[in-house]
């Protein structure tokens, strides 16, 4: 495992003393719970995705046709050189 012990010198940080040792104890703390990784041998199991029993969902991506300009702008309560017209958000 990694000595972690100085990590709080490239931090640049103003720490007190009780500050940087709660800091320290907490920091450790994470690092020790993923230690408890390095027990486990990874390397016969599969990689997944997901935990479902599915192959492919997604539907195929078929083009379709849309709406012209024109047709959409009939729409709009006002319009700008072919551009929907709206209140300015910033003044």
């Amino acid at each position: 495992m990694k000595n972690f012990s100085n990590y709080e010198s490239t931090a640049m940080l103003n720490l007190s003393d009780v500050e940087r040792n709660m800091i320290k104890k907490r920091f450790d703390d994470i690092v020790d719970g993923f230690s408890v990784l390095d027990a486990y041998d990874a390397e016969t199991v599969k990689p997944v995705s997901t935990v479902l029993d599915l192959q492919n969902v997604m539907r195929e991506d078929i083009v379709n046709s849309s709406a012209t300009r024109e047709d959409v702008l009939k729409n709009a309560p006002e319009q700008n050189d072919g551009y929907f017209q709206v209140p300015a958000a910033i003044e």
